[in-house]
C-alpha cells in the first residue's frame, strides 16, 4: 500500500534519512521507534506526501508520488488517515464538528453522515463529549478525538505519531485497543512512539512488526526490545 525503495531524505545540508526501504502491506501493523530527532516524525510525513524524499521511490498504493497531480495526492490523502503528535483542533468549535472537518473540507453533506459520525465519537467512547469544545477536553480525550478525526474519512492505512505521548498508562492502553481494533477490520497501521511498554503490550494482542530508525537508517528491532 505504501512502498519506500532507497529513500532519502535531507534536510538543510545535512541528510536526516538515507537508503529507506519498507513496504507496508494491507492489514500490516507497524510500530516504528528510535532516539528523538532520528526521523520518526519525518519517516511519516514521507509516507502521507506532506514531503518528498531527496532520493529513491516512494510509491503510495501502487503509484509513485513523483508523477502525482496535485488532485492525484488529495485523492490519495483520502485514504491515509494521520494521528498528528500535537493534536491541533479548532477550539471555537465543538468536538463533533473538529472531528466531521475532513468530510467537511472534502465537499461532502455531514448531515448525512450524522449517524456514522455519532457511531464513530462512541466507538472512542466520547458520545458525551460531542458538544465540548476542544479547550473543555483532557488530554486522553484530545487524543482520541484526534483518531476518530483521522478515521472518519475510513481510510486504508492510518500512521500515528506519539499518539500516547501525553496521556498516562490507562490511557495509552485504551488508544492502543483501538488501533488493534482497527487493524483487526482489515486497516494497515503504523505507530510512532517512544513507549517500549506499549510496543511490548501490544505485541501480545497483535503481530505486529516492530522498526527502529537509528543512524539515519531503518532496521528490524528485533527482539532488543
Amino acid at each position: 500500500m505504501i512502498e519506500l525503495q532507497n529513500v532519502a531524505y535531507s534536510y538543510g545540508g545535512g541528510e536526516l534519512l538515507t537508503d529507506i526501504s519498507l513496504n507496508l502491506a494491507p492489514g500490516s501493523f507497524h510500530f516504528l521507534t528510535g532516539p528523538s530527532g532520528a526521523g520518526k516524525s519525518t519517516f511519516l510525513k514521507l509516507c502521507y506526501m506532506e514531503l518528498s524524499a531527496t532520493s529513491g521511490q516512494v510509491q503510495i498504493f501502487g503509484a509513485d508520488t513523483r508523477g502525482m497531480s496535485r488532485d492525484d495526492v488529495a485523492r490519495n490523502r483520502r485514504r491515509i488517515g494521520v494521528v498528528h503528535q500535537d493534536c491541533q483542533f479548532l477550539d471555537h468549535l465543538p468536538l463533533a464538528e473538529n472531528v466531521a472537518l475532513p468530510l467537511t473540507v472534502s465537499g461532502r453533506d455531514t448531515t448525512e453522515e450524522a449517524e456514522n459520525l455519532g457511531e464513530l465519537l462512541a466507538w472512542v467512547g466520547l458520545d458525551h463529549q460531542a458538544k465540548a469544545l476542544p479547550p473543555e477536553l483532557s488530554g486522553g480525550e484530545r487524543q482520541r478525538a484526534a483518531l476518530a478525526r483521522a478515521v472518519i474519512m475510513a481510510p486504508d492505512v492510518v500512521l500515528a505519531d506519539e499518539p500516547t505521548g501525553n496521556v498516562d498508562w490507562e490511557m495509552s492502553q485504551r488508544l492502543l485497543t483501538l488501533l488493534v481494533e482497527l487493524n483487526r477490520m482489515g486497516k494497515t497501521i503504523m505507530v510512532a512512539t517512544h513507549d517500549l511498554q506499549l510496543i511490548r503490550a501490544a505485541k501480545a494482542q497483535v503481530n505486529a512488526r516492530v522498526l527502529r530508525i537509528q543512524n539515519r537508517q531503518l532496521h528490524s528491532a528485533g527482539a532488543n526490545l
